[in-house]
């Protein structure tokens, strides 16, 4: 003898999870304290590109290594020194005071850039 299955309790927990992963996927309202905008520095070629960026004061630099090899991300006053940033990695600051700061790679001093930070 076969059983009949009812549908509707499947159906219904079918619905409800459908529910809760529309409200896990939506996206959060932004935090009064986030940075207002992010920008990438791509680390290729031995070059840091774009060499001059130009941000305001909250933003947030990424810093995105695609050499085959780690850089890293250090100025003369000491305000970046990130780690060795590894192959396929990033290493990101937010900058919060205004003013140019230059940067290079202190595995690779002539790789250099600059922050512009108004």
């Amino acid at each position: 003898m076969r059983r009949r299955l009812n549908w509707r309790p499947r159906a219904a927990a079918r619905a409800a999870l459908a529910g809760a992963l529309l409200v896990a996927g939506s996206v959060p309202a932004a935090a009064p304290n986030a940075p207002t905008a992010a920008h990438t520095v791509t680390i290729e070629s031995m070059r840091f590109a774009p060499e001059l960026l130009v941000m305001r004061v909250g933003e947030q630099v990424v810093w995105f290594n695609k050499d085959p090899f780690p850089h890293t991300v250090v100025s003369a006053d000491g305000a970046l020194r990130s780690p060795e940033i590894a192959p396929g990695r990033s290493w990101r600051q937010t900058l919060k005071t205004r003013g140019t700061l230059g940067y290079a790679c202190s595995l690779h001093p002539s790789m250099k850039g600059e922050l512009r930070v108004r």
